[in-house]
């Protein structure tokens, strides 16, 4: 076997499935001067959480009769703000052949990211069943989500993740960095970064920290930014964080 074929057997690659937090841009309207004066006004209350954001654009409210929406401008204009767009997510024809024309990919609508099959049993029976005898079923196992425990600080440009339950950090969160769990958010230290609980869409989820002086909250994609979260009287405080509807509460604790 020559030199050439040995290194050929060493994978120079690897696939591994991530869990990214990625921003979705909901479109309600094709009024894109419109859009760049309030994309204007959200980036001057939080240009950090802007910059270099990974993006999924949602025109799925765009109504059929609406004429056709100008993509390129669009792009340029999220560019333009930081937001580096990944994907589209459209119903419209012919929002998904200008996604095709700029070779963006396209996800399904929200309301459908997964498709279900009806099967009718009946279909599957035998002519002449035979009697089934039905053992007792066993005990389910409780379910325990882990709890993800930090003691040492979290610097700034650090992403903590908490898959299938909860974050405990016992430390300082710096500006800059971002706490994200399946579950509730604890924080026993002053809190500078982000905090974004419940990222799988639990709204029961809570965010809990000792010092609110946070960039961002979210839960389960519903989020305040520090310029909201300093008009709040409530800032600097202990606090507990929760989710109604689709408004955030913050509580001292």
């Amino acid at each position: 076997m020559s030199q050439v074929d040995l290194l050929d057997n060493d994978s120079v690659f690897q696939l591994k499935g991530n869990m990214l937090a990625v921003t979705v841009l909901e479109l309600s309207r094709n009024d894109l001067a419109r859009l760049d004066r309030q994309l204007a006004q959200k980036v001057a209350q939080a240009p950090n959480f802007f910059r270099d954001t990974p993006l999924i654009l949602s025109l799925d409210k765009l109504e059929e009769e609406d004429e056709i929406l100008d993509l390129g401008a669009l792009l340029d204009l999220c560019r333009r703000y930081g937001l580096r767009t990944l994907a589209l997510r459209a119903k419209r024809a012919k929002d998904i052949r200008a996604a095709n024309e700029y070779d963006l990919p396209i996800l399904p609508p929200a309301s459908h990211t997964g498709r279900e099959r009806v099967v009718d049993l009946r279909e599957r029976e035998p002519a002449n069943p035979e009697p089934v005898v039905e053992k007792p079923a066993a005990p389910a196992a409780p379910l325990i989500n882990a709890t993800k425990v930090i003691t040492a600080p979290v610097r700034g440009g650090m992403q903590l993740y908490a898959p299938g339950g909860d974050l405990v950090v016992l430390s300082p969160v710096s500006p800059g960095a971002e706490l994200l769990a399946d579950g509730n958010i604890h924080v026993y230290g002053p809190m500078k970064g982000r905090a974004l609980a419940g990222v799988k869409g639990d709204t029961k989820a809570r965010i809990f920290c000792q010092q609110l002086t946070a960039e961002l909250i979210s839960i389960a994609g519903q989020y305040k930014v520090a310029e909201d979260l300093r008009r709040h009287p409530q800032w600097g405080n202990p606090v507990q964080i929760s989710l109604s509807g689709d408004v955030l509460n913050i509580t001292r604790l």
